[in-house]
Parts: C-alpha cells; sequence; structure tokens
C-alpha cells in the first residue's frame, strides 16, 4: 500500500465510522510502534505518519536527563544514576547538538529500514488498530446516543431472535425484548417503529441501547410529539401512569386558566388523541386534569367514576379513602383492580376505595 493508498483508506474509515481522522492516525503510529519494537527489538523508537503525504518513517530516540542524577536508597545513601546510552543522553552532550535542548526534551533520529517494513508492520498491527477504531466508534456512538436516555427514536426492524428485536436506530441496533412490546401487537421485520429508549448501557463488552413500547415514558413522548402545544409551554404534563396495553391515565394542566389542555390533547373531531390510540394498538386513554387540590385530583383521576367523596385520611404518607355510591363503586375500582391502581400512580396516593355502605359502617361521615 502506498502513501496515497494509506490517505485514502484512513479517509474511508473516517467516514464509514464517523470517528475523528486523528484517533485512526494516532492509532496506526501506537500499532507501527509496536510492530517495529517487536520484529527490531529497539524499545527506544516510535513511528510518525505524515498527515498530508502519508509517509510512515521510524524513528529511534534519546530522552535528555540531567548530567548529575542522584538517587537515594532505601537506607539512605546517596549515590550517582549511571546514563542508559541507548535511552538517554546527558544535557551538556545534548546541548553540543542542539544548544535549545532541555530536560526531558528528546533527540530523534530516524532509523526508516529499508527492508519490507510495512508489509511485516502492517501484518502485526492489524489487530491493535482495529482494535483502536472499534473503542472510538463505540466512544462515538456513545457521545451521540448517552443523552437519548428517556427520548422516543425512530427505527426499523432489523432482525429478531427468541427474546428480542433489534431495531436499526442508523448507527447501532437497539434492543427490544418482547416483553417491552406493546401487549397483542405484531411487529413486522423491515418495519418502522417507534421506541423509547429505558438505557444506554456502556458496562459490558458491547454498548446496549435498550429500548421499550410497553414504558410508561413511551405513551408520554407520544403526547408531546403528536401536540404541539407541549412545546409551546401552553399544556404541562404532570404524570402519566401506564397499564401497558389496557389503559393509560395522562394528567395534564395549563396554567393559563382559560386554556382548555384536555381539549388541546384531544384535538379537532379527536384527530390527536386518535393517532395516539393508533400508535398504541388501540390502549385506552383517560385524559386527567391535575389539579393542586388533592381531593379534586383524586377525584378527576378515579375517571370514569363520578360522584366520590375524598377524605385525605394521612397527607404525610399520602393515603386516602374515597366514597363512592354503587353506580360507581365498581368503575371506581375497575377491571382487575386497573382503574384504582394507575389514579394511585398518578396521584401518588394510597387510595382506599369504599362503598357507602362499608364508609357508614366504619363511621365515615359524608359531607
Amino acid at each position: 500500500m502506498n502513501a496515497s493508498e494509506f490517505l485514502k483508506a484512513v479517509d474511508n474509515i473516517v467516514e464509514e465510522k464517523n470517528i475523528d481522522k486523528e484517533i485512526v492516525f494516532s492509532a496506526m503510529e501506537t500499532a507501527l510502534t509496536t510492530a517495529y519494537k517487536k520484529n527490531y527489538g529497539k524499545n527506544n523508537s516510535k513511528v510518525l505518519i505524515n498527515r498530508e503525504t502519508g509517509e510512515i518513517k521510524v524513528f529511534s530516540y534519546l530522552t535528555v536527563v540531567p548530567d548529575n542524577q542522584e538517587v537515594t536508597d532505601d537506607e539512605g545513601n546517596t549515590y550517582q544514576k549511571e546514563i542508559n546510552s541507548e535511552l538517554e543522553i546527558k544535557l551538556s552532550d545534548a546541548k553540543k547538538i542542539d544548544k535549545t535542548l532541555e530536560v526531558g526534551d528528546t533527540i530523534d533520529t530516524e532509523i526508516t529500514p529499508k527492508d519490507d517494513f510495512s508489509r511485516v508492520a502492517t501484518s502485526t498491527a492489524k489487530q491493535v488498530v482495529i482494535q483502536k477504531i472499534r473503542e472510538a466508534e463505540r466512544s462515538s456512538i456513545l457521545d451521540e446516543f448517552q443523552d437519548k436516555e428517556g427520548e422516543m427514536l425512530l427505527g426499523t426492524v432489523a432482525l429478531e431472535d427468541t427474546d428480542n428485536y433489534y431495531i436499526d436506530l442508523g448507527r447501532s441496533n437497539g434492543v427490544l425484548p418482547k416483553r417491552e412490546i406493546i401487549p397483542g401487537e405484531t411487529i413486522e421485520m423491515g418495519s418502522s417503529i417507534k421506541v423509547y429508549v429505558t438505557k444506554v448501557d456502556n458496562s459490558g463488552r458491547n454498548l446496549v441501547i435498550k429500548l421499550s413500547r410497553s414504558h410508561y415514558g413511551f405513551v408520554k413522548r407520544l403526547f408531546e410529539l403528536e401536540i404541539p402545544e407541549f412545546a409551546s409551554g401552553h399544556v404541562l404534563m404532570y404524570a402519566v401512569a401506564r397499564e401497558a396495553g389496557v389503559r393509560s391515565k395522562v394528567a395534564v394542566y395549563s396554567e393559563n386558566e382559560n386554556f382548555d389542555p384536555i381539549g388541546a390533547c384531544i384535538g379537532e373531531k379527536g384527530v390527536r388523541i386518535a393517532n395516539i390510540i393508533k400508535e398504541l394498538k388501540g390502549e385506552k386513554i383517560d385524559l386527567i386534569k391535575y389539579d393542586k387540590d388533592p381531593k379534586i385530583f383524586i377525584e378527576n383521576a378515579l375517571s370514569p367514576a363520578k360522584n366520590l367523596t375524598v377524605l385525605i385520611t394521612d397527607p404525610k404518607k399520602n393515603e386516602a379513602i374515597v366514597v363512592a355510591d354503587k353506580d360507581n363503586f365498581s368503575l371506581a375500582i375497575g377491571k382487575k383492580g386497573i382503574n384504582a391502581k394507575l389514579a394511585s400512580r398518578l396521584t401518588k396516593y394510597k387510595l382506599d376505595i369504599k362503598s357507602e355502605e362499608d364508609a357508614a359502617s366504619l363511621g365515615i361521615k359524608i359531607q
């Protein structure tokens, strides 16, 4: 490989892997230096690559050290350290070569072999360079994705195994476990898919981008994507509680009392909320108006139940009793208790839902 071909290869790597060109050059220099030392047995050597021409040269170097190097041993004895003439040169001798040299500088001498060093070195250095490039690529991908936790991305379904789908996100694949898809949905190979990033894990051998479609954050990001009033600040989201594939409760509000946050989420003729429900594969959504008064918020959160009486029994522990009449008791609890469970998550209150008869038997008076 001549110099021009080498530079072209570097440019191809930089473009394909989207990594800094200097990282590639440094990796090559490190690898070639290791290869030279291994093949020629000269430890005080280094390989430098001309960034403009691609020319590769090998240099030996001597490090400039003080004329007098006193060393004290463990017993307190002081003696002069001998100069290692293969690695070091005294300052006084170095000054004879170049008066500007100081301690710590190096004197370089070109020793580029006349034999086919490039063939031997390239063969030896190949694995080192590959590893360096992998590390740089991983770092580059991490930089791109590390701030994507909690965000929604659009990808393409690329692969599938027993437990996971692998989603092509551009420069990396994300892992979407099958337990994290919406219950009952069908994922087709090659289709575009919205995914929520739960974690970017860099702790193992490989960078892992963990994805979900069942996480409550997926619903939150869908609302923000579909409803521009979130970006403008006209609508604010307090919380989301979700039972994936069954029901979500989304608490919204506006700091402008004349603005209807729920109407904004529904959209004209229900188009906005319909688009969200379609993405959620028919999952039911309760739009809840958040209120600073916990009694009102709890009552709203237990929708579709109405005519409820909320008693805050322990404000410090966030505990409340909710009394429902016979027409609303089962609605407040919901099928398999889901409505009550989601309302509790949404309001962050432990809710004890009782019928009017049970409340009366416990001496709870309803005003």
